[in-house]
């Protein structure tokens, strides 16, 4: 009952032409929308080697989260260790997801290189997925966010290997030009990653997956997108 005074007030005021800043914070008091997000990837969407909440969409639910002043914002995560852009289909298509997300993160991809998979799979299968991802944001493509893929290159693992990074700037190259041409929007957070060997405490510890601090750094590119697409101020 306080909430739906306060916002008359608000209404009232604002119909006087006397808002102000904080009669305009007083809405995020008051937003109970239950907003839902859906993470598809693989072991950069899951957070291999990293606490459950530390990987990247957990940490931008936690900041959603934070703006809002409430809880009511829930994450559905459908991503695993060692999957292809073909075992994510597969997950997808054998789950029972809703087609009703506020918002859909998309990162998948290396181990379609890693395991040496033909690019002309990638080439099929990433656009099907970002149709997917589409459809599940309630067919709307202004709901869909793609996340470039990591460079494991500057890695232990990779142990400064230019092949992988080569190799993955043609996975990210053609991920970026797809999104463009279908008006999606495509954050970059290779950069990020290709300082692990430079600061390790951008490496979980395994010395091949990001760490928390990495995924942190995701998030600080990911949520004012994010935010603008689910109307909340930043």
């Amino acid at each position: 009952m306080k909430s739906i005074r306060l916002l008359i007030v608000w209404i009232v005021a604002c119909l006087g032409g006397s808002c102000t800043s904080d009669q305009n914070a007083m809405t995020s008091v008051v937003d109970n929308r239950i907003i839902k997000i859906l993470a598809l990837g693989d072991s950069y969407t899951k957070g291999e080697s990293v606490c459950s909440s530390c990987n990247f969409p957990t940490q931008l639910q936690d900041s959603i989260n934070l703006r809002r002043k409430n809880q009511r914002t829930s994450l559905k995560i459908v991503a695993q260790t060692g999957w292809t852009t073909t075992q994510l289909q597969n997950a997808i298509s054998q789950g029972t997801l809703s087609n009703n997300y506020d918002l859909v993160t998309l990162l998948i991809g290396v181990n379609n290189q890693y395991q040496n998979t033909p690019f002309s799979v990638y080439q099929t299968e990433f656009p099907n997925l970002v149709q997917t991802a589409i459809q599940k944001a309630n067919g709307d493509k202004s709901k869909v966010i793609v996340v470039s893929i990591p460079d494991y290159a500057y890695t232990p693992f990779g142990n400064g290997n230019p092949a992988i990074s080569t190799a993955l700037q043609t996975y990210n190259q053609f991920a970026a030009d797809y999104c463009s041409q279908q008006q999606i929007s495509y954050i970059y957070i290779t950069d990020i990653t290709q300082l692990g060997l430079q600061q390790p405490n951008l490496l979980a510890n395994d010395g091949l997956h990001p760490s928390t601090m990495a995924y942190t750094q995701f998030v600080t590119r990911i949520l004012p997108i994010a935010l603008e697409k689910l109307g909340i101020s930043n």
